[in-house]
């Protein structure tokens, strides 16, 4: 793609699944000390969660 000056310009999209947090040293989801052993899933992952706290599931 390139703009007006004729500068050629690429976007890049990068997907990415499963695993590749715990591999770049990033907290994972279940694992054994994983993020969901730290938070109540009821209090930052539902609409009521939100309804009670929404600064608390922003920041989580």
């Amino acid at each position: 793609m390139r703009d007006q000056k004729g500068k050629i310009h690429v976007k890049i999209v990068i997907l990415t699944g499963a695993g590749v947090s715990a591999e770049s040293g990033l907290g994972t989801f279940r694992d054994k000390g994983g993020v969901w052993t730290k938070y109540d899933l009821n209090e930052v992952a539902t609409p009521e969660g939100f309804a009670r706290d929404p600064a608390k599931v922003h920041d989580f």
